[in-house]
């Protein structure tokens, strides 16, 4: 009995960490946001993720879309046209998340009608 309670814990520890390293993956404010909008269109300019997430500044779009890079979720593309563009989109890993993000647009519209009634 006392091997299975172990192993339980063990578990559990397991899929907190697994859970922490999701959210060290996603903090911030528009992390989630930004994903969101790129999920929704495919490739996105910056200026459109700017336009989308709605309150972020140039320079947090711009750190957070590097952290984003920097844990595989997102790829960056300059294209070579005059003026330069820069085109974001998911990696592969990151495409992962479409049906997260699917599960918490649908939870935050049952979540705002239960609140606001809306």
């Amino acid at each position: 009995m006392k091997c299975a309670i172990t192993e339980f814990q063990q578990e559990q520890k397991k899929r907190m960490r697994s859970v922490q390293d999701a959210m060290d993956a996603l903090n911030g404010k528009w992390k989630i946001a930004i994903i969101s909008s790129i999920c929704c269109y495919g490739k996105r300019r910056f200026s459109d993720i700017l336009n989308d997430v709605e309150g972020v500044s140039n320079r947090m779009l711009s750190k957070e879309l590097k952290e984003l890079e920097i844990n595989q979720l997102v790829k960056r593309t300059v294209l070579a046209t005059q003026p330069i563009t820069v085109e974001y989109e998911l990696t592969e890993h990151g495409n992962t998340l479409q049906t997260i993000i699917t599960e918490l647009s649908d939870w935050g519209t049952v979540h705002r009608k239960k609140i606001v009634g809306k």
